[in-house]
């Protein structure tokens, strides 16, 4: 089997996925922008070539990659990034070389624009916020009048929290209809909730190998006010969520990916959407949680989600077998320029313990994961969240 990995060295777990698909018997073959002596020792013992491109977005110079590839190795059955960004190249790939298993070009669209999104949400019966796409200003008044402050502003066709912004009254809406920005943008209601992720790994007739459920504090404030980041993954989805993020999956008729959609967990009732609990849909992701959240749910499930993945690709089934005990996995991260209270010491002599990883993220991700993370496990949500008291208070 001919597996293509776009971009096989970021975001740093797709080389997990690389070193499971190899070990299946997978012929990896990696295309990216990173030179190739900068790529992980284990990620260059799972790649059987590697082309460097100057830039994945110069289509032509990434369609020759693939053509060579082609060439030297024959059909390729499996192109992906693992990345929201390379999405729509991948797609475009798909196309061009008729690669069967994957989303093609003519189908991009919904899993990639929120306002395509949006309606496969409204036909399929999804709860899910009000959105207007963006206009005159006086179109946005008129929104803003049926829905109320305050109103959240995204582009189209964007990546987590990059660009939005939380509009709370008319000056706000104002100064954003100056300032705004040349590409498509929507509006949506606000929502009280935390996010909720529904994370599985679909079968070729889109059924579930592998399901999780992780909790987050809202994204995108702590992006624009720089706050604290801490969230933890479940040691079992909630069962409305389940259903509802089985009945997402369904909609958008997508099978063999690991998915990450995200949902909104009511903080009180809402008319039209539904009580408090219930779960309303924010937006899909065709592809695994990014940051280290895949590692996460490998904590709190007590398994090898890489290799999930792998075998699904290889045999369509799952291999793995549940663990007999599950667990909360919590992710608690220190941002530069903040003060806090405990020290590392002292974080490692209360909860050496239960920590599990300790790291510094890249600096790309310093705004929406902070820059030291503790990742630690634990058997119930009160220890999670005096963790989280202690390292980020």
């Amino acid at each position: 089997m001919n597996f293509i990995f776009i971009s096989p060295n970021f975001p740093r777990t797709s080389s997990f996925f690389c070193d499971r698909l190899h070990r299946n018997g997978v012929n990896v073959l990696g295309i990216g922008e990173a030179p190739y002596d900068s790529l992980e020792n284990g990620l260059k013992e799972a790649l059987t070539e590697y082309y460097y491109v100057g830039s994945l977005k110069d289509y032509d110079e990434v369609y020759r990659a693939v053509a060579f590839f082609t060439f030297k190795y024959g059909r390729v059955d499996w192109l992906e990034s693992m990345n929201e960004f390379w999405l729509e190249l991948d797609a475009r790939l798909r196309t061009d070389f008729n690669i069967a298993v994957g989303t093609r070009s003519d189908r991009i669209g919904p899993i990639k624009e929120k306002s395509l999104m949006k309606q496969v949400f409204l036909q399929e019966g999804i709860p899910t916020a009000r959105q207007h796409i963006v206009s005159t200003p006086d179109a946005g008044r008129a929104f803003v009048r049926e829905v109320g402050y305050p109103v959240i502003v995204k582009p189209d066709n964007g990546v987590g929290a990059n660009d939005t912004w939380k509009l709370s009254n008319d000056a706000e809406l104002d100064a954003f209809y100056e300032r705004l920005p040349l590409v498509p943008y929507v509006m949506e209601e606000f929502i009280e909730g935390d996010i909720c992720s529904y994370d599985a790994v679909l079968n070729s007739k889109g059924e579930p190998l592998f399901e999780s459920m992780s909790v987050y504090a809202p994204v995108m404030d702590c992006v624009l006010n720089d706050l604290d980041i801490f969230y933890y993954t479940a040691p079992e989805p909630a069962p409305k969520l389940r259903e509802l993020g089985r009945k997402t999956a369904k909609a958008f008729g997508v099978d063999r990916r690991f998915i990450h959609l995200e949902f909104f967990c009511l903080a009180k009732g809402r008319k039209g959407l539904g009580e408090k609990g219930d779960f309303v849909a924010l937006e899909v992701n065709m592809r695994p949680a990014g940051g280290r959240d895949p590692d996460m749910m490998n904590y709190a499930h007590s398994v090898d989600v890489y290799k999930i993945y792998a075998d699904m690709v290889t045999t369509d089934r799952r291999w793995v077998p549940a663990a007999d005990k599950q667990f909360y996995c919590a992710y608690s991260a220190r941002k530069n320029g903040h003060h806090y209270t405990h020290t590392h010491e002292e974080i490692m002599a209360a909860y050496g313990g239960s920590i599990v990883r300790i790291e510094e993220m890249p600096p790309i991700d310093w705004p929406q994961m902070g820059r030291y993370l503790y990742m630690a496990r634990f058997e119930t949500l009160p220890e999670v969240e005096a963790f989280f008291s202690y390292v980020v208070g």
